[in-house]
């Protein structure tokens, strides 16, 4: 990649064109497991993006000094760290809702959308390129979680963020790991509708 890198084009990329859940359809198992409270989805996202530019920026950093062929290990073994790094300071400072997703916090180290990056992008690109690509897929993938998060508990339980919204009966099934899937799949259709007019429009 040259020097001249539009870095709002890189950030854009990861929120809408290269969307983890709904564009890539990448580490869905949080859209599902976590999604039925927004703030959860909201605290998960914002891990995700931590995790995501930190392993970026520090592939970047050494990507000349790893040998291509340890690398897949390595950045592993990166991810790994970062992620303990989020585990721990959301164990000692969210307590609360850590309690219910820190075992969702820790899978962070198996999701292909953060080993993809770093070997597709930050191991050949410069540090400023693969923070805003870590920037951009991080969003993204937090602005999945929380649209998913808000319709699922909003619909389900009548709220968002734990205040109650709707007084009407709610919809359980939206709480139901079956309203996880239902909610995504929606939603996945609908960005994606979204996305092929925005494109035909712009040609």
């Amino acid at each position: 990649m040259t020097d001249k890198v539009n870095y709002l084009d890189l950030v854009k990329n990861g929120i809408f064109k290269e969307n983890t859940i709904f564009k890539l359809a990448l580490s869905l198992c949080p859209s599902i497991a976590v999604t039925n409270k927004l703030e959860n989805g909201f605290l998960m996202g914002v891990a995700v993006l931590f995790v995501q530019v930190m392993v970026n920026i520090t592939v970047s950093i050494m990507r000349k000094f790893i040998h291509p062929r340890i690398r897949l290990p390595v950045f592993m073994l990166i991810i790994s760290g970062w992620v303990t790094v989020t585990d721990m300071t959301m164990a000692a400072f969210a307590r609360e809702v850590y309690k219910e997703m820190g075992l969702y916090i820790q899978l962070i180290v198996a999701f292909a959308s953060i080993l993809a990056r770093a070997e597709m992008f930050a191991s050949k690109n410069k540090i400023a390129p693969s923070m805003f690509d870590g920037i951009g897929m991080g969003l993204g993938f937090l602005f999945a979680l929380v649209v998913i998060s808000f319709f699922r508990e909003l619909l389900g339980k009548g709220s968002l963020w734990g205040y109650p919204i709707i007084h009407a009966k709610p919809l359980l099934i939206m709480i139901l790991p079956a309203g996880g899937f239902l909610a995504v799949g929606i939603l996945m259709g609908f960005f994606n509708w979204i996305s092929v007019r925005y494109e035909n429009k712009t040609r």
